[in-house]
């Protein structure tokens, strides 16, 4: 009697393992092979993209911004606009919401280009033109107050010299040429000036169309995950997603926003004070307060140099200035923009910057804490639930003191003897 074959579902589940498995080793020797074409490749996707990333992310920074204009301004005007003819006017408030967003970016920018970058150029050029003199000044300073010892004073107003003359070969055929050829590349490097104007112009149209059908992107995107996944693991996948987004938006808004006021701070106390390049420095004070725990100190240090070879004794003021505006905005602003903790302790915030920052430079030093605050965040939760699933503590301060947990009754014995439960 002729035998039929029967398809066995654990034989095709297997067979279909193996050979994902050995396609995957496959393409990733190949991957290993031709990593530099690889690298190539993606660069090149990534020039193509690029206005469609920069739309993407004027989008995400923007949409704070939109929602709160249309649930405060536009929503209510329209609303009262329409009331008799029943209609609502919700999309024409999300399109002034979006249009008033992108001409206050836009405001941001001009401004920023047209006002600070040319007087932070005079300001860096100054000091290169006029580094000598300055450090004659604080040598002849420096010897004034050590006259009682004349030791000590030798061996300052050597080492100044020396500073003196790396500080103005570096400027001088450093810093000054970099920054010439910058600012001949912005005013005749047509392919650069034309590079940025399209990106900057298509990023604003994809940010544009983004930003006014949000809601109808969010749909299609659920319906995806929907479709390929459980409803339980689309759940846990969009409850991240969720998750990281308030991470990210949160941290990145309040930490743009609380520099800009520390910055703004910065200048109006330096421009009172009377204080040399106070543009330049608190330029520096506010960008360098992105950047968490290592900011303050990061912006601090080269303004305080760049205040001491003008006046020491106006650097002695700026540094006991940063300190205390660094109080206020530990203690008092940033909380009130942040709003809660990140969440994670010092150690681990300085932990994520120095992996963020050894990684990818200066945008690992700023994504690194919230980045690391999703990851940590989500591993908690994990082991949390495998703890309650296995019916013990999940909470951490369960295992203060803890000796062990007793295998029979899953309780657990302190140090001291003592049981829980």
């Amino acid at each position: 009697m002729r035998r039929h074959f029967h398809w066995d579902k654990k034989y095709l589940y297997w067979g279909i393992t193996a050979f994902c498995v050995i396609a995957s080793a496959i393409l990733f020797f190949m991957a290993l092979n031709y990593i530099d074409l690889l690298r190539e490749g993606i660069a090149k996707l990534t020039r193509i993209l690029s206005p469609f990333i920069w739309g993407l992310v004027i989008a995400y920074l923007l949409n704070p911004l939109v929602r709160l204009l249309q649930k405060r301004v536009f929503g209510p005007l329209f609303a009262r606009v329409f009331a008799k003819s029943g209609k609502k006017g919700s999309g024409l408030a999300r399109g002034f919401a979006v249009v008033c967003a992108e001409i206050v970016m836009l405001a941001i920018i001009t401004g920023l280009f047209f006002m600070i970058i040319p007087q932070l150029y005079s300001s860096i050029e100054t000091i290169v033109t006029n580094s000598p003199t300055y450090i004659d000044s604080l040598t002849s300073w420096a010897t004034k107050l050590l006259t009682d010892y004349p030791e000590i004073s030798d061996y300052v107003a050597q080492i100044l010299g020396d500073v003196n003359t790396d500080i103005v070969s570096w400027l001088q055929t450093t810093i000054l040429p970099k920054l010439g050829s910058l600012l001949s590349n912005v005013g005749t490097g047509v392919r650069y000036v034309v590079t940025g104007v399209y990106n900057l112009v298509i990023g604003i149209i994809v940010s544009v169309y983004i930003l006014g059908n949000n809601e109808i992107f969010i749909a299609n995107a659920k319906r995806l995950v929907y479709s390929l996944m459980s409803v339980d693991a689309a759940k846990k996948l969009i409850d991240g997603i969720r998750f990281t987004d308030r991470t990210f938006i949160g941290f990145l808004s309040g930490k743009l926003v609380d520099s800009a006021i520390i910055g703004l701070i910065c200048y109006i106390v330096c421009a009172v004070l009377n204080m040399p390049y106070a543009l330049l420095v608190s330029v520096l004070v506010g960008v360098t307060n992105i950047i968490p725990f290592f900011g303050p100190l990061i912006g601090a240090v080269p303004s305080s140099i760049i205040i001491l070879m003008v006046d020491p004794v106006k650097c002695l003021v700026f540094v006991i200035f940063v300190i205390i505006l660094q109080q206020v905005d530990g203690n008092f602003i940033g909380p009130k923009i942040l709003g809660s903790s990140v969440g994670i302790n010092g150690f681990w915030v300085m932990f994520s910057i120095i992996v963020g920052a050894g990684f990818f430079g200066f945008w690992g030093m700023l994504l690194g804490v919230p980045i690391f605050v999703v990851i940590y965040t989500m591993a908690n939760e994990g082991i949390s639930r495998k703890l309650r699933h296995s019916d013990l503590p999940a909470e951490t301060e369960e295992y203060t003191d803890l000796d062990y947990i007793d295998p029979v009754t899953l309780r657990p014995i302190r140090r001291d003897g003592s049981r829980e439960g």
